[in-house]
Order: C-alpha cells, then sequence, then structure tokens
C-alpha cells in the first residue's frame, strides 16, 4: 500500500458515528424557553393593566354620533396609539386608547370622528381640539420626519396626543392646516 492509501485507511478506521442526541436535555431548554416567554408575556400584560389602573380617572370617550353631519375632510389609514401630550413615550391605554388599529378619519363640524374596526370609536369633540402637527414618532412607532400627524387635544383635563398616519402621506398637510384652522377659530369664539 501507498502511504495515500495508509492515511484513507487509518482515517476511515478512527471516524467515529456521531453522538445520539440527548432528548431529554433538548426539550429540557424547549420548555423552559416556553416557560421564559410565557413569564415575559404576562409581565407585560400586567404591566398593561396597572398603567390602565393609573389613568383609570380619565371620563370615558365620546361616541361618535350616528348623524355625523358634511364630513370636511376623510382619512383612511392606521391609528398608531394615544400619548400624554409632550410625552412621546408614556403611552395612555385608558378606555382602548392603546389599542393600534385601522382608522377612518372623519373631520365634521362636530369634531373628529375616530372610526376603528376592532377597537372602540371615539370622537374628539371640535372644541377638545388644541393642536395638529406633524412629527416623527409616538409611542412605539417612529417613521421619517413628518411622516406621523400628531393631534393633541383635551380629555378629562388631560392633554393627549393621538398618532395617525394616511395610507396616502401628502393628505397630512391638509388635516394639519384644517384642524389648526379649528382650533383657532373655537379658541377666538370662547
Amino acid at each position: 500500500m501507498t502511504s495515500l492509501n495508509l492515511t484513507a485507511v487509518q482515517f476511515a478506521a478512527e471516524r467515529k458515528s456521531a453522538e445520539v442526541t440527548d432528548w431529554a436535555a433538548r426539550l429540557g431548554w424547549v420548555a423552559g424557553l416556553i416557560v421564559f416567554v410565557a413569564v415575559v408575556y404576562w409581565l407585560m400584560r400586567q404591566g398593561w393593566k396597572w398603567r390602565g389602573n393609573l389613568q383609570s380617572g380619565l371620563p370615558p370617550l365620546a361616541p361618535v354620533p350616528d348623524e355625523p353631519g358634511p364630513a370636511r375632510l376623510t382619512l383612511t389609514g392606521r391609528y398608531h396609539g394615544s400619548t400624554t401630550a409632550g410625552q412621546w413615550l408614556d403611552r395612555v391605554v385608558a378606555h382602548g386608547l392603546g389599542v393600534r388599529s385601522l382608522v377612518e378619519l372623519t373631520l365634521t363640524d362636530a369634531g373628529l370622528h375616530v372610526v376603528r374596526p376592532g377597537a372602540t370609536d371615539f370622537l374628539i369633540p371640535a372644541d377638545a381640539v388644541r393642536e395638529a402637527r406633524l412629527d416623527k414618532g409616538i409611542a412605539g412607532k417612529v417613521l421619517a420626519e413628518g411622516g406621523l400627524l400628531i393631534i393633541t387635544w383635551e380629555h378629562g383635563g388631560t392633554l393627549i396626543d393621538s398618532g395617525f398616519r394616511s395610507g396616502t402621506a401628502a393628505e397630512h398637510g391638509a388635516w394639519v392646516a384644517a384642524l389648526n384652522h379649528t382650533n383657532s377659530t373655537t379658541e377666538g369664539a370662547r
């Protein structure tokens, strides 16, 4: 035999089969991971409930009227949540304001009708609107500069920022102008 063949034979003799998987240890790790994820989920849910309890002093939201009146502007897009005004990470979860959803906004003389499939619909009365602006983020959602329509409104003595994003971001400017005009008109009427 040549030395090359001899080396190949020695290598073949030294090869061992792969070790058998220790299924008990593997299943133990998987079970531990599942328990860990369940505990983290439970803690997050408890935190959400705790935040809701802290905000329980917020009065119920005004319902959307059956006859809203003529629409001045409409928007279809996403509702990204509400925060305490000026605190873009302090999410408001009371009365379903923390639930992200699709949204249909309608601006009428009565105010802003927020219709959310799968979540609570509500009305932001025209006299409660304080300002509208374009921004880049709200609790858990960050977009390009000016990608989010933020509406600041007062509810039960608390200023709230609500974030919306239209399917067509070019619509946001018209909403800012219309809501700030409505705000200046109602401020002058007081």
